[in-house]
């Protein structure tokens, strides 16, 4: 058995599926992009059945991340999937998508839980084993490699799913993946069944890759993954931060850096450059404006954090004490930059690249401006501040309606006042005064009476990205159309509703509030007028 284990990333596919963590295909293809740069071996780039711009985002990730130029060997490049019902429609659409890469793949799927199959397909086991057999070889005549899934595997019967993934084997399945949908199974149940699962389905044999994807709802997506990789499990299906329907999936980093961190234990290596982890973290996180928690395990701004003071002096007398892991080793850094605004261009741009953005000149005129304008105003600038100034400019949608100024009064004597001016997609100049409960309120009123666009604010989060008073504050929220068509898909039997994330930064909290309300209203607007949120609401995804 081989001691190397496959990470296939779904953050495009399954984590985009968590509420508000919608991407536009542009932020699709810089994120699968970076994840190549990363060294995950499969992209799973999305569901192409789901809506024409789901199956063009997977086309373009499949012709330009899948046949990048300069890869060094076809080893460093990634496989492209694209995910399909059992039914040849789906499969069309997804080998449609998928075809144009140097190595594609097509993942199908059909449930295979007692609770899935006389609910929600209403098959009988019979037909369910037939259905899989019938579509795993019609995927099979059109792409060489073919990944089969059966559904709520967690909560199936062990003697059925062997049936049941001898038949895939059979019908030509490369790689049978077995997810735990609901996030049910325990640890030791979960490598109970994947070890059964390879000692006894018919035809198992060394070419064919087992393969584990877990979801979070107990707590336990990490520990079950894991649990599958020692039972004999070498492909982990996770995704960056670990977002995902419902408490998410798998994360990416835990998985990888248990591997690393624990490498005397597992004996595996997977092909991850860990130095990249705490960047492409921060990507997600702005651009579907889900916020990374402070102790998230190996990415939360708190994971190499110390304030007990006995912590404080262990460390003091060898890091060993209470970090098992260096923060260099994924990708944080602690170093205060010394750069003011006497800096220049040539120092920004080689801190920037030391962070792993390159930049081309377009790019780095906008970096630099925002630069100054922050030093201007902050003493000492961070690799934190550069960061949340990069993700300001440069992750996030194109410009509808863009902060052309802003004013703000507020206080126990008077009224909340905000008075805002903003940039029409016309090029026109909006100017509205608003009164608020406060000054948000009253921001988001005053931007509200400009766009016209209803909608509900489902989340606000602010803090503070550095330390001391002057700050840089980072706002993510998220809003809800109210026009959005809520409609139910006849497979899934679910309502699919689209919500918006939004992330802005400055040292002005109630400036960085408006940038990430207009940030949401943009991926709104954009979505209304390319049609995508009522064709993608008529789909919904079932695998877990």
């Amino acid at each position: 058995m081989t001691n190397y284990v496959k990470i296939f990333d779904t953050t495009l596919r399954d984590g985009e599926q968590s509420p508000g963590a919608t991407m536009t295909s542009a932020e699709k293809l810089e994120v699968a992009h970076n994840l190549a740069r990363l060294g995950v071996d499969i992209i799973e780039a999305g569901f192409p059945a789901a809506s024409p711009d789901d199956l063009e985002a997977v086309r373009r990730i499949a012709l330009e991340v899948g046949n990048p130029a300069n890869a060094e060997s076809d080893a460093r490049v990634p496989v492209i999937t694209g995910l399909a019902r059992a039914n040849k429609n789906d499969i069309d659409k997804a080998w449609e998508a998928v075809q144009g890469a140097k190595k594609p793949r097509i993942h199908t799927f059909l449930a295979t839980s007692a609770i899935h199959m006389k609910h929600k397909l209403k098959m009988d086991p019979e037909d369910v084993v037939q259905r899989v057999a019938e579509m795993v070889s019609y995927a099979r005549t059109l792409c060489a490699d073919v990944e089969f899934s059966p559904e709520d595997a967690g909560r199936s019967e062990p003697e059925f799913l062997y049936v049941v993934l001898g038949e895939a084997i059979k019908a030509g399945a490369t790689t049978l993946n077995i997810p735990d949908t609901v996030g049910y199974t325990t640890p030791d149940e979960f490598y109970a069944l994947i070890d059964g699962i390879i000692k006894n389905t018919p035809g198992m044999h060394d070419g064919i890759t087992v393969s584990v994807h877990c979801h979070d709802d107990l707590g336990l997506a990490t520990a079950n993954t894991l649990a599958g990789i020692r039972a004999g499990a070498r492909q982990a299906e996770v995704t960056v931060n670990g977002i995902g329907e419902r408490a998410g999936n798998t994360s990416l980093e835990e998985v990888v850096m248990t591997l690393k961190t624990r490498h005397p234990v597992f004996q595996l290596e997977t092909g991850i450059e860990t130095q990249q982890l705490s960047r492409i973290s921060k990507l997600v996180s702005n651009y579907t404006g889900i916020v990374v928690q402070p102790n998230k395990a190996i990415v939360g701004s708190n994971a190499f954090a110390h304030e007990a003071g006995i912590h404080q002096d262990g460390m003091l007398k060898h890091q060993t004490t209470y970090e098992i892991m260096r923060p260099e080793d994924v990708g944080v850094s602690q170093t205060n930059l010394v750069l003011g605004k006497h800096s220049g261009r040539h120092a920004l741009r080689n801190r920037l690249a030391e962070m792993g953005h390159s930049l081309d000149e377009v790019e780095l005129d906008k970096a630099f401006a925002r630069f100054k304008e922050l030093a201007d105003r902050k003493k000492i600038i961070t690799d934190l501040d550069l960061e949340a100034v990069i993700a300001d400019e440069f992750y996030r949608p194109r410009d509808v309606y863009l902060l052309n100024g802003m004013q703000v009064s507020c206080g126990t004597m008077g009224m909340p006042t905000a008075t805002v001016r903003l940039r029409g997609p016309d090029g026109v100049i909006h100017t509205v005064a608003a009164i608020g409960t406060g000054p948000v309120d009253a921001t988001y009123k005053a931007i509200d009476s400009i766009v016209n666009v209803p909608c509900t604010l489902l989340e606000f989060n602010i803090h503070a990205i550095t330390e001391g008073i002057d700050a840089l504050g980072e706002v993510t929220v998220r809003i809800q159309s109210e026009s959005s068509a809520t409609t139910m898909d006849p497979q899934s039997e679910m309502e699919y509703i689209r919500v918006y994330g939004g992330h802005g930064a400055d040292s002005d909290i109630i400036v960085a509030s408006a940038k990430a309300y207009i940030n949401a209203l943009n991926k709104l607007i954009i979505a209304q007028t390319e049609g995508g949120e009522k064709i993608k609401n008529d789909f919904g995804v079932m695998l877990g």
